[in-house]
């Protein structure tokens, strides 16, 4: 069993400057090109596919099979829906989260001239000094809005700013990670993830070692509105997703353990994958928990929807609050990417 220690440094760095970088499903260039960036660091060959996701490959020793490995850099967010008369902006969500998880956030308008003006998500009650049904006022997508930070009252005023109908919305992650070891940030779901892969190729480097088969990296763009791995390449055998595990009633996980899920919307998971990733987890001695999550999917789900002749894992680190303001551990993703090293790895 291939047993390695994973660079904490580079990996947490590498998550912030995922963390601050605004990515809502379709709206991911910019950090795509911080992962290829990162790849060609890494020397990791890369390909692009046609929804500007990335493909990174290496070569194993026994090549007769290949095994893909998954992650999704795209996050939460909203649209703008329409400009409203007084100035401010009716949103449309992408990916589902609650109004609630995302009243008061700041938030980042991002035009097609390039240009970003910032900006508040309230309801459009926000004032107990004005409004008496402000607290139980229903915080619905139809009672949302977006107050701009520049000197606008109407639409006409709003549209000489070069802002449309179309144009994303981000939302401030305000990622901070704690003296404790704690991250807590919006969009850990699944960036941080994408740093335990990050991490996992910078040992490949560092230490110098081989995974026993070939592996196919897959950092889709588009996992938060269902479809960001439902075309994967046809020469994978088995694929593990690497997506948050989440926390709550009547589950397991803790923000310190990876998360290992047997079912989810989709279906169960591979039993074989699923028991062999139990057995390393064990053997490594890393902090696990096997849960059942019967509200998520994840490119996994999508790749086997999309029918691919796979089998397909899921683990993660386990996340506090997920499409909220949420938490993690450092712990939980460096023994991910410990995990899916001993998974991967010759021995």
């Amino acid at each position: 069993m291939l047993t390695i220690q994973p660079n904490e440094d580079y990996i947490l760095s590498i998550l912030k400057k995922l963390l601050d970088t605004p990515s809502p499903s379709g709206f991911t260039a910019k950090v795509m090109n911080i992962v290829a960036e990162e790849a060609a660091a890494l020397d990791i060959p890369l390909t692009w596919n046609e929804k500007g996701g990335v493909i990174l490959t290496v070569g194993g020793l026994d090549p007769s099979r290949t095994i893909g490995i998954s992650a999704h850099v795209d996050t939460l967010g909203a649209m703008v829906r329409s400009i409203k008369s007084n100035g401010t902006l009716r949103l449309t969500s992408v990916g589902g989260f609650t109004m609630h998880s995302i009243e008061n956030e700041y938030c980042e308008i991002h035009t097609r001239s390039g240009n970003t003006y910032t900006g508040t998500i309230l309801t459009n009650h926000p004032s107990v000094h004005v409004y008496p049904d402000a607290r139980d006022y229903k915080r619905l997508e139809e009672n949302m809005e977006v107050r701009i930070d520049e000197m606008v009252s109407t639409k006409d005023e709003v549209l000489k700013l070069g802002i449309s109908v179309g144009d994303f919305i981000s939302f401030d992650a305000r990622a901070v990670i704690t003296p404790s070891g704690y991250i807590k940030s919006r969009h850990l779901d699944d960036k941080a993830s994408v740093a335990a892969l990050l991490g996992l190729l910078e040992s490949m480097k560092r230490e110098g070692w081989k995974p026993l088969h070939n592996l196919t990296f897959l950092i889709s763009n588009y996992e938060e509105v269902g479809h960001g791995a439902s075309w994967i390449p046809t020469d994978i055998q088995e694929m593990i997703a690497v997506d948050m595990g989440a926390m709550g009633d009547d589950l397991s996980c803790k923000e310190t353990d990876v998360s290992i899920c047997a079912k989810d919307s989709s279906g169960p998971y591979d039993y074989v994958m699923t028991g062999r990733l139990i057995q390393l987890a064990e053997a490594l001695a890393v902090p696990y928990a096997v849960d059942i999550y019967p509200q998520y999917g994840s490119d996994a789900s999508a790749a086997l929807k999309g029918g691919s002749n796979i089998r397909a894992a899921l683990i993660g680190p386990g996340v506090h609050a997920s499409h909220s303001m949420e938490r993690t551990h450092k712990q939980a993703i460096l023994n991910t990417a410990k995990l899916l090293a001993a998974y991967v790895g010759a021995n």
